[in-house]
């Protein structure tokens, strides 16, 4: 089992930045590939960005490219999701997941959740 626990969501205005953190616990944290996926209310969860075990691929939706940076600090068990330039758009509860194997960009590929954190963006 791995348990996940986001934070850093909160509200800010358009052009703002954000960091958002995941730590894990549990199983070893440089086994799985991490991800962070955002759900509006009443749609269905989609990939925001993922990293691999080792930090060397990363995958990115073309809503967030050039934006957001994934990152992963193995040693902190930690993952990182760097949002800039954020948009009105980017409003969405931000999940973190994890998975073992390759990067995946689909929702049922993912083993293990954290609860979410809720990122609100004014215009």
């Amino acid at each position: 089992q791995v348990q996940l626990v986001e934070s850093g969501g909160g509200l800010v205005q358009a052009g703002d930045s954000l960091r958002l953190s995941c730590a894990a616990s549990g199983r070893t944290f440089s086994n799985y590939a991490m991800a962070w996926f955002r759900q509006d209310p009443g749609k269905e969860r989609d990939i925001v960005a993922t990293i691999s075990w080792s930090g060397s691929t990363t995958y990115y939706a073309d809503s967030v490219k050039g934006r957001f940076t994934i990152s992963r600090d193995n040693a902190k068990n930690t993952v990182y999701l760097q949002m800039n330039s954020l948009k009105p758009e980017d409003t969405a509860v931000y999940y973190c997941a994890a998975r073992t194997m390759n990067i995946a960009t689909r929702e049922r590929e993912y083993d293990y959740w954290g609860q979410g954190t809720q990122v609100t963006v004014s215009s």
